[in-house]
């Protein structure tokens, strides 16, 4: 077999087309279909339903890619545990959910840089959804998201559950409005929030939704600096880590306001597709890195 009509099959399966593949890479849309052509041959199936758009395997064709991406991974440990140094080599694609950034680009990504040198370690930002779609399309080798308390990671991904993370309800100091409100009151306010995607505005929507609640949003922005000082000004209330809170320039304008029937929380987790291989200790350390900053900024 040839291992480069293999990575160019797998590539198609997880872009969902010649031309996606083509340009992860670097090769020509003709040159990618000739190894698509020459793999089938070999095995003697249709591995691709060229029929569909995106492109999806066969059922032929997905039992070759679950095998083939094994072989490719034990292909890259190989490589990897007979190098002359012992050094962990390759690329890490890691995903961060806008939340965990903050703690998840300090101190873990330094201590992963520090034990593995010749890693090349390559961070993607995006939400939570987004992030464990490219787990699962071996897009990423592993993602730190954030879910609404209650939800699970796809069974097929290994995941390790990192705890609850609280938020708190900000609004304007001047507004006239109590510290402690219930559930309807803060429905009747509009609201300054992430984009859509984030794991703490589904959480928010989902309470609102089953208690028959309205919820209106004034204003959709992805920086948390730039919602507080939003919010400070009057155009809503917003949702905010307590670590944002703390440091944010807009603290003194702001009123942290707790609601009596609801604590707002999101769980936490790393993914990633088993078996881990050669990345399985620099998962681990970045794991155990980002549970230890999490932990100090919640009890900081």
């Amino acid at each position: 077999m040839n291992t480069h009509d293999l990575v160019a099959f797998v590539a198609v399966v997880e872009t969902g087309s010649i031309v996606a593949a083509s340009a992860r890479l670097n090769l020509t849309q003709p040159g990618v279909t000739r190894r698509i052509q020459n793999l089938e041959e070999m095995l003697g199936a249709q591995l691709l339903d060229r029929l569909s758009k995106p492109l999806k395997p066969t059922a032929a064709g997905h039992e070759a890619y679950e095998q083939g991406r094994r072989l490719l991974r034990m292909l890259d440990d190989l490589k990897s545990g007979v190098a002359s140094d012992g050094m962990v080599r390759g690329e890490f694609r890691l995903g961060l959910t806008p939340f965990l950034s903050e703690a998840g680009l300090t101190a873990p990504l330094d201590a992963v840089r520090a034990e593995f040198p010749a890693l090349a370690v390559r961070v993607v930002s995006g939400w939570s959804p987004n992030q464990l779609e490219r787990v699962c399309r071996n897009e990423l080798d592993a993602a730190a998201i954030c879910l609404p308390d209650g939800a699970v990671p796809p069974a097929d991904l290994a995941a390790d559950d990192l705890g609850a993370q609280p938020v708190v309800f900000v609004v304007a100091r001047e507004m006239k409005i109590p510290r402690t409100v219930d559930l309807e009151r803060l429905s009747q306010l509009s609201w300054v929030i992430n984009q859509d995607g984030c794991g703490f505005r589904d959480t928010l929507k989902r309470k609102f939704d089953a208690s028959h609640l309205p919820f209106n949003i004034a204003v959709e922005a992805l920086d948390s600096e730039l919602r507080l000082s939003l919010v400070s000004r009057g155009l809503g209330v917003g949702l905010v880590t307590p670590i944002a809170l703390k440091r944010s320039a807009f603290r003194d304008r702001l009123k942290p306001v707790a609601a009596r029937d609801f604590k707002p929380a999101v769980r936490a987790w790393v993914v990633h597709r088993a078996p881990a291989g050669r990345l399985e200790r620099p998962i681990k350390l970045f794991r155990d890195g980002l549970v230890r900053e999490l932990q100090a900024l919640i009890g900081g």
